[in-house]
């Protein structure tokens, strides 16, 4: 519940101002929503602003590392140099690679090339080649704060299919941002990014979504990019999520290699693009963190 609070205690947020002229209204906006039979959020996925400007630090180095590993990509690299270089670079600069270990994940960063729709894992035998498109997705650890995005870059010459398939992918996550707005809902996000794959013939992974994070790597809420404006979670202030569609220019069927129980494919072995933004809800519209 949201009002359990006494009106005259000091808010909930770390304001150090009372209850009363803080979030009170905010609470009870948040309830009458869920007196209609909204879905709302949990009180403890809403950032306070201590945890937002912890959070937000994280994401300027997610930013840093993705920037650095973007000068560096080159035909011939293998996608291990790239595993190493990040490693290397988010130590440097204070953080901690946030998917090493994480739930048996043996590296640093999850490089996705070509049909392989996620959670690639680098490899010394594994080599950028001309015509690639791959995704690098970097997530961060820094003084107890998580943030995550991820790009997609095309190696050397690419077909004009694949550079298109990047390109939407990006319009999708720039339409999906359009919609985060305070008191509007998940499914705004997921029907603009949808309609947008859909109206250019592709289609969107539907069993992967995003997920909030800053106090943890995966939290709630998870986002799906196949679902209805008006449904899903309430959007309130405070809230911070990852929006990260996984566009297939085929099948929107995936299936996870039996080997290495990671890596996602494209059943049809068609290309696959994403690019990941971590965005925090505000009063006004959105804030993001990391891109």
């Amino acid at each position: 519940m949201y009002n359990k609070i006494e009106r005259n205690d000091l808010c909930w947020c770390g304001s150090g101002v009372k209850y009363k002229k803080c979030h009170a209204a905010f609470d009870e906006k948040i309830a009458a929503y869920k007196s209609k039979g909204c879905i709302v959020p949990p009180k403890n996925i809403i950032k306070t602003p201590a945890q937002i400007i912890g959070i937000r630090e994280s994401g300027k180095i997610n930013i840093a590392v993705l920037d650095f590993i973007s000068e560096q990509l080159h035909i011939g690299m293998t996608t291990e140099e790239i595993d190493r270089l990040i490693y290397e670079k988010t130590l440097a600069l204070g953080g901690i690679p946030a998917p090493l270990n994480y739930e048996g994940y043996p590296k640093s960063v999850c490089t996705s090339i070509d049909d392989q729709v996620c959670h690639g894992i680098p490899s010394s035998d594994i080599v950028l080649r001309a015509g690639d498109i791959v995704n690098i997705d970097v997530s961060t650890l820094y003084n107890g704060y998580f943030s995550d995005s991820s790009r997609m870059f095309c190696i050397g010459e690419v077909t004009p299919e694949k550079k298109k398939l990047v390109e939407v992918a990006k319009e999708c996550i720039e339409l999906g941002l359009a919609q985060v707005k305070p008191w509007g809902f998940l499914g705004d996000i997921g029907q603009a990014i949808n309609d947008h794959a859909i109206s250019h013939g592709y289609a969107i992974v539907e069993e992967i979504g995003g997920h909030g994070i800053g106090l943890a790597f995966h939290e709630e809420p998870w986002v799906s990019y196949v679902s209805e404006k008006g449904t899903d979670m309430l959007l309130v202030p405070g809230m911070v999520f990852t929006i990260e569609p996984m566009v297939n220019m085929g099948t929107n069927e995936v299936f996870v290699d039996e080997e290495d129980d990671w890596t996602v494919y494209t059943a049809d072995g068609m290309p696959s693009a994403q690019w990941e933004v971590m965005v925090l809800v505000t009063e006004e519209g959105y804030e993001v963190l990391a891109y």
